[in-house]
């Protein structure tokens, strides 16, 4: 029974918090080979977590007690785990190869899948290649992707990770409201060499439509009124609505894909122009191959699974509600933001799937900085603070073709190390008295230059970033994140908490019109509302 697995897992983490990290190398002498593994391209290490081989066993244990494999089995047969929308959620049948079989509450899905795709090359190679342009016959040199949340994170986390250094088509983003955003974008641009995306699943997102009004108008101002709608793209699940509001071309995807699981559909076509198709495909690919594995390989060898119970074991049995992302790589400086909203919006939830408390903790917040950065801003908190923060280390080998990346794998490696190990007061007392300190001294600075270590770290290691191990690391996280939320026993592919801020924002906009708070207004919200509007 889960509750028993539960107590287990407890006491297991109870007895691991009064030992070291360090000392359970020499205590398991199989812990290195057991915890460790290689899944589609990526090389996972998780020996540097808090667990000992009987913690390990125990969270094995919950996994099993929990279902995860009938639940796995049911997510990808797609019944309807989106329960409190009655939705299946195929976002793996997206990056299927041809040919698959998957189906939605039992209606067939693949060969609708693969159309789109089929559309998507269609259309992404014939504007590459020029034959398709704009109002005026001149090709596009610019696609400007306006969304926001799953609409614009992933498209934009895949871009800075795979762009070319020259791109022969560039792409811009928008999502926030603030004008300046669009300002930013539309700079230096030609209206005649410019295709606007625009990305809602709904085509009422307010943010998106507003920003799509400012840049049809931008576009109005250059182009002939006839060939317009050349310069307008709209991928939503709600075609009739994007053809309305001016979209000459559109690009469908079904309400089983949810917003942050979307960037494998036509939510990505920005990249597949940018990228080209043969990228994006491979990027496809990437991603089936860890779904093959996640479905195919044992619980104690599974990536996705064995990083959900690391969390669980942190967040639930050391109680550590935050975790950083340290991706050591540039053109994964989006990964920290995509992850947030991935992890947080899926298992931020504080019930169980039949409405009553969860009563445990979900979801750690989640944080972070590309690593060399993030050392030299939030690291002193991660080694010297009092709480205990995990970290995952994203470490790639070669981020540049003409350089090794040493200097920047060495950091994250030495990051890991140091904060497992430590420094005892003893160990800063004799260093400092070696280096010339007197006693006193040596005795007034140990404090300071001590280190508590024994935290805990994953380290995920790929040679090279490609279109496909980028897309292997983010189904990694998308299955991490889906058993975590059957661990916990709640709804990861529902996101209510967003919706209450959008129906006050709603009523506000008609006070800020008049410049009145309504009466029902609390009093610190009518005084902000009256300062912002006098």
């Amino acid at each position: 029974m889960p509750h028993v697995a539960w107590t287990e897992l407890e006491a297991a983490a109870r007895r691991d918090a009064q030992s070291r990290i360090q000392d359970q190398f020499a205590a398991d002498p199989d812990r290195l080979s057991r915890l460790t593994l290689d899944a589609a391209g990526l090389h996972l290490d998780l020996s540097k977590q808090s667990w000992s081989q009987a913690g390990f066993e125990a969270a094995l244990s919950l996994a099993r007690a929990c279902d995860v494999e009938g639940r796995r089995a049911a997510l990808f047969a797609g019944e309807a785990v989106n329960l409190t929308e009655g939705r299946a959620v195929l976002h793996p049948a997206l990056r299927a190869p041809d040919g698959a079989s998957f189906q939605a509450l039992g209606e067939p899905v693949s060969a609708e899948v693969e159309a789109v795709r089929a559309e998507m090359k269609t259309y992404a190679e014939a504007l590459r290649c020029g034959n398709e342009t704009g109002a005026t016959g001149r090709r596009f040199r610019t696609v400007l992707h306006i969304g926001i949340g799953g609409s614009d994170l992933g498209p934009r986390l895949i871009w800075d990770a795979l762009r070319p250094l020259d791109p022969d088509i560039d792409l811009r983003f928008v999502a926030n409201i603030d004008p300046r955003d669009m300002a930013e974008a539309l700079a230096g641009l030609d209206p005649e060499t410019t295709l606007v995306i625009v990305v809602s699943k709904s085509f009422t997102t307010q943010e998106t439509l507003l920003n799509a009004q400012a840049a049809k108008a931008w576009l109005a101002d250059a182009l002939p009124a006839e060939g317009l709608t050349k310069h307008f793209i709209g991928v939503t699940a709600a075609p009739e609505k994007a053809q309305a509001f001016g979209c000459g071309r559109t690009f469908a995807f079904r309400d089983w894909v949810g917003g942050r699981y979307s960037l494998w559909s036509a939510v990505s076509l920005s990249c597949a122009i940018g990228l080209g198709w043969e990228a994006f495909q491979e990027f496809l690919d990437g991603a089936a191959d860890m779904d093959r594995h996640f479905l195919e390989a044992p619980l104690e060898r599974n990536a996705p699974v064995l990083l959900a119970l690391a969390e669980i074991y942190n967040v639930d049995g050391l109680h550590r509600p935050a975790r950083t992302i340290a991706p050591y790589a540039h053109d994964l400086r989006r990964l920290p933001a995509f992850l947030q909203q991935l992890e947080m919006e899926s298992n931020g939830k504080q019930v169980r799937r039949d409405g009553a408390p969860v009563g445990r903790q979900t979801c750690p917040v989640i944080f972070g900085e590309p690593g060399a950065n993030g050392q030299h801003a939030f690291f002193q908190q991660l080694h010297q603070g009092p709480q205990v923060v995990p970290v995952d280390f994203i470490i790639v080998a070669r981020t540049c073709e003409e350089t090794p990346s040493t200097d920047l794998w060495a950091n994250a490696l030495a990051q890991a190390q140091a904060l497992m190990q430590g420094k005892t007061e003893a160990q800063a007392r004799a260093e400092l008295i070696a280096s010339g300190a007197s006693e006193d001294e040596a005795d007034r600075l140990a404090p300071h230059k001590a280190f508590p270590g024994n935290r805990p770290s994953t380290a995920i290691l790929m040679e090279r970033l490609t279109p496909q191990t980028l897309g292997a690391l983010i189904a990694l996280y998308e299955h991490k994140t889906f058993v975590e939320g059957v661990l916990w026993d709640i709804n990861s592919f529902d996101q209510w908490g967003v919706e209450l801020g959008k129906v006050l924002a709603k009523a506000l906009l008609k006070d800020a019109a008049t410049g009145t708070p309504s009466a029902d207004l609390d009093p610190s919200t009518a005084d902000l509302l009256r300062r912002l509007t006098a």
